[in-house]
């Protein structure tokens, strides 16, 4: 019947040379014909009178096509060749002879009516209910209007129905419908209306849409403007891998370096340079980079200037890392820094780029090792040679005034000049020191430098550290320091004649090191006076005086020395500046101090003469500097942690916000490694107690229930970090909900209401800008409830209260647009017993999920009417449950009553359902131990392996991530909406056995679909 109908059309139809369209797609299934002698062969098209017939037959056989939704090659040959046919009648495009020739063109190829039909036919069939043509009709359109020429133009009319179809198809349920209008909407871009419809949705899609695919899709044809480009930088943060690598490429080819702010492309290179796909930083390097050296002409210092390096050089610093692991030797040597003979670089061509460049070039090689030594000696000079470079220039380096720092002009220029000399105290970690000679060089340089008054106090920190690292021994270390905050404090006058430099160097050594040995002997004399033993003290006062005459004999040589003689030791200095250059240099020794090291006599008398008085100091620098050495000097001594930790709960509770942030980090590393017996150990007097850092084991209790602890001490800091919880300064929250998460994790503290407290947190709407907090925390979750069971028992114990606090939350909190559905399914899947990172062999074990299924059948028994019931009905099917036959009893015995108590038919079916998986694996159990008393069989087998499926199932359900649990839409509703779109979900191949190449083909041939059956068969003409 198929056939004659066929055969009817034909002899209405004029005769004709070509072949017929039923041939014509019978062909364009298979890859191999040629499209375009497919499309010649149907051009008898402008020789009908009537082309009604040759239209009906023409969508009688694409109807047949349009049915599939799956990718298959015969269909998408199909499409091909429609869209080649429907866009061979435009004309080819041609060069401009006129305004009214291409007019005439235009309208003679809008007019055209085959076009107008198939796009007519499309457009009318858009809203079909079926899938698989919906994504069709997306598909042709997009070909059509793809295939069609770069300056081709439709009728308005045609554009805004067009228009109008995909607006509504790129809202459709299914993802690669919307994928196909996306790119329908490609051509119909107008990115100089602020009010483009397609933009708008573009954008709209880029924002909200759930798929990753469909996110993609649109990234690969927005148009590039002041609008659009903020949307596509956020996609640089997606969570899909695939859509940060196509958002870094789309940048990198459609935008060009000088359109983006210098926040926006330092913030570019930050996040995608640390991405944690390795695709996404490869990317960065093989495509984005280049592509700006390219626009800048292969310059890497411009590009260093388009970067700001002086407010972001660890992100200059990794840029040149990725520049310099693509480009040869040559390039490293040539591209950046202007060398001399004399292998450095020219005072006056330093620049914040070329120092930089020169570091990391330097950093770059000596990373190299032994491979790198013979390029590095042609970049970098010998030590003392780069020593004395240094000091000159930074005794170059001007100190201001108060009145000079505010010239903005005068501050930017020293603030340059400040930027420079850092990173040429940092190029020392690349020279070779080996050499004794030159080692003391820089040694010198440093000292020097250090007891300059004019250094700048941003350059010590820097300057200390580098001092430390040239000196291995601890006891030098402490030594140098000391005598450096000695000169610093206490200089000596100069003399009012010139005098012999080395001299007078050499004295002021000897005078810094017998008031080194006078401190240490007065420490020494005050020890031994309370421990009473006063033979000892008395031959210490005798050597504390015999240093007295020794340091006045050696003032009295330096007084005879000048002329006139009136060189003296100055007066104690006590102004901020000083205070503040001398307490960094005392935080940095002991921040590179072992940390097994004691506190000996001259770290006390640094303490109690120079950090402890500054405590108390007017100048909020000084007092946070303070705090911090204090707060690392306790470290080393657990005598003195105990001596100063009330001290730093009052710096946290009382001083500005920035020293409160210290003292409260201080507190933290102090619970962290003495534990909170720290505060139940004696005074100075007594002996401590048995418990070791090292162990922290006898912590893991609750502070609240320790016996050795003072319960009022622990208590009150708990309450103090409890608070700064809810404090509304971001960084103390911030910083606080860090330092208890360590404790957490380490085991210092284990409270379910902490815990309760931190997951409320990070739901908390309030947290949403602060990005370090949630990751923070999301991260602190993960391994805190895979690490072991008994922190899994403690989520466990805060799972109710956290749902009853955000169940009573008033609808003024911020806590009650919290989706509680979210946060529980985080709590059930963070004590899931298959998450733990070393899982437990025994099945029969009582389970975490055991105990908390207990709890919500007890919680829902006291009230079955509250609103909380359906949300624990629900949850009760997701648990992970053990195979112990009491604990299943117990449960169906808790069931069954709610059953008979509970009226919510929502909640009786999840409760039902609940009893029958019970029911069904208690009775599939004792099946089991009845044939386990049998004689063995293969049902036996059977059975054993269906049962052993069943647990490999339960267990992968239980390692899906619990980070699902942290988006606004529910998982199931995610899983529908992604569930049909290109490359997702895939299911996991099972291994099977290796087929040959004919077995292969064979199958192949099988499973691919023919139209040719379908188009054969009788039409439905009713």
């Amino acid at each position: 019947m198929a056939m004659l109908w066929m055969h009817d059309l034909k002899e209405k139809m004029p005769p004709h040379h070509g072949m017929d369209i039923k041939e014509a797609f019978q062909r364009a299934q298979k890859g191999h014909n040629n499209k375009a002698q497919l499309v010649a062969s149907l051009g008898r098209y402008d020789e009908l009178e009537d082309k009604t017939l040759f239209h009906e037959e023409f969508v009688h056989c694409l109807k047949y096509a349009m049915i599939v939704y799956k990718r298959e090659p015969v269909v998408e040959n199909i499409m091909e060749f429609v869209a080649r046919f429907a866009t061979s009648f435009l004309s080819p495009p041609k060069m401009e002879e006129g305004e009214e020739e291409e007019e005439e063109e235009d309208d003679a190829e809008d007019d055209h009516p085959f076009l107008s039909f198939l796009f007519n036919f499309l457009l009318e069939s858009h809203k079909a209910s079926s899938h698989a043509v919906r994504f069709r009709v997306c598909q042709l359109i997009n070909k059509l209007l793809g295939s069609m020429a770069e300056n081709a133009q439709i009728d308005d009319e045609l554009f805004d129905r067009i228009h109008q179809a995909m607006l509504v198809r790129v809202t459709d349920k299914f993802p690669n419908v919307r994928i196909q209008a996306a790119l329908a909407m490609t051509r119909l871009q107008q990115p100089k209306d602020p009010d483009c419809p397609t933009i708008n949705a573009y954008m709209l899609i880029l924002e909200n849409d759930a798929n990753a695919e469909v996110r993609r899709a649109v990234l690969s044809c927005i148009a590039m403007s002041p609008r659009t480009l903020p949307k596509v930088l956020k996609r640089t943060r997606d969570i899909k891998e695939s859509v940060r690598k196509l958002a870094y490429q789309v940048l990198a080819e459609k935008v060009h370096i000088k359109a983006l702010t210098i926040a926006q492309r330092v913030r570019l290179l930050q996040q995608g340079l640390h991405d944690t796909s390795e695709a996404v930083r490869e990317v960065v390097c093989s495509r984005l980079l280049p592509a700006w050296l390219l626009r800048l002409d292969g310059n890497v210092t411009e590009l260093l200037h388009r970067l700001d390096v002086e407010n972001c050089a660890q992100t200059a610093m990794d840029t040149l890392q990725a520049v310099f692991r693509g480009a040869t030797t040559e390039e490293l040597l040539h591209n950046g820094v202007p060398l001399d003979n004399r292998k450095l670089v020219p005072v006056d061509s330093l620049s914040c780029e070329n120092v930089l460049y020169w570091r990391a070039l330097c950093e770059f090689i000596k990373a190299k090792g032994d491979d790198g030594e013979e390029l590095l000696d042609q970049v970098l000079p010998d030590a003392a040679s780069y020593a004395d470079y240094l000091y000159g220039y930074l005794k170059a380096v001007p100190l201001l005034s108060e009145e000079q720092r505010a010239d903005f002009n005068q501050l930017e220029l020293v603030m340059t000049k400040e930027f420079i000399s850092q990173q040429l105290i940092r190029l020392i970690g690349c020279l070779d020191t080996n050499e004794e000679g030159g080692r003391k060089r820089v040694l010198a340089v440093l000292q020097e430098m250090l007891a300059l008054p004019q250094t700048p106090s941003s350059l010590v920190s820097l300057l200390t550290e580098k001092l430390l690292t040239l000196v291995a021994d601890d006891s030098r270390r402490i030594q140098t320091v000391a005598e450096i905050i000695s000169d610093v404090r206490e200089p000596i006058m100069e003399a009012s004649q010139p005098v012999d430099q080395n001299m007078s160097r050499r004295q002021q050594v000897q005078l810094a090191q017998v008031k080194v040995r006078i401190l240490e002997a007065k420490q020494s004399l005050e020890d031994s006076i309370a421990a009473q033993d006063f033979s000892r003290a008395a031959v210490l006062k005798d050597s504390i005086a015999e240093l007295e005459n020794q340091r006045n004999q050696i003032l009295q040589e330096t007084t005879e020395s000048c002329q006139p003689a009136d060189k003296e030791t100055g007066a104690e200095k006590s102004d901020p500046e000083t205070l503040l250059r001398c307490i960094i240099m005392c935080a940095e020794l002991l921040k590179q101090m072992s940390i097994k090291t004691r506190i000996g006599p001259t770290i006390s008398a640094l303490m109690s003469s120079l950090v402890l008085p500054s405590i108390a100091n007017s100048h909020p620098a000084v007092r946070n500097m303070a705090v911090v050495c204090l707060g690392t000097c306790t470290l080393h001594s657990r005598e003195l942690a105990r001596t100063h930790m009330v001290l730093l709960l009052q710096i946290a509770q009382l001083d500005e916000v920035k020293i409160r942030i210290s003292a409260l980090r201080s507190i933290i590393d102090l619970l962290l490694l003495f534990g909170f017996q720290l505060l139940s150990e004696p005074g100075a007097q007594a002996a401590p107690q048995t418990q070791s850092p090292e162990r922290p084991e006898g912590d893991a209790a609750s502070a609240e229930e320790r016996g050795g602890a003072p319960e009022d001490t622990a208590q009150s800091i708990l309450v103090m970090l409890s608070d700064f919880l809810d404090s509304e300064v971001v960084d103390l929250r911030t910083e606080t909900a860090e330092g208890l998460a360590k404790l957490m994790y380490t085991g210092r503290v284990s409270s379910a209401k902490l815990l309760s407290r931190l997951v409320l947190l990070w739901y908390n709407p309030v947290t949403e800008d602060d990005t370090r907090l949630r990751h923070c925390l999301g991260v602190f979750f993960q391994l805190y409830a895979r690490k072991s069971r008994l922190h899994q028992e403690v989520v466990e114990e805060g799972f109710l209260p956290t749902v009853r606090t955000l169940m009573n939350a008033p609808a003024t909190s911020p806590l009650a647009e919290v989706d509680i559905n979210n946060v529980v399914e985080l709590l059930v899947e963070l004590t899931r017993p298959s998450a733990l990172i070393k899982a437990s062999t025994n099945t029969e074990e009582v389970c975490v999920h055991d105990y908390l299924a207990v709890r919500m059948c007890g919680e829902m028994l006291k009230d079955p009417t509250a609103p909380e019931v359906r949300l624990y009905a629900k949850t009760l099917s997701n648990l992970e449950l053990s195979r112990g036959d009491t604990v299943r009893k117990d449960l169906l015995t808790l069931l069954q009553q709610l059953v008979q108590v509970v009226k919510d038919r929502i909640c009786l079916r999840a409760l039902e359902k609940m009893v029958h998986q019970l029911v069904d694996a208690t009775e599939q159990a004792e099946l089991l131990c009845a044939s386990a008393l049998q004689p063995l069989d293969v049902n036996a087998d059977e059975a054993a392996t269906d049962d052993q499926s069943k647990s490999a199932k339960r267990a992968k359900r239980g390692l899906r991530k619990a980070s699902t649990a942290k988006g606004g839409r529910k998982a199931s509703r995610r899983a529908e909406s992604s569930e049909e779109s290109d490359g997702e979900n895939v299911p996991e191949s099972v291994p099977v056995a290796r087929l040959s190449r004919r077995a292969k083909t064979a199958a192949l041939e099988k499973t691919k679909l023919d139209l040719n059956t379908l188009i054969n068969k009788e039409p439905n003409v009713s």
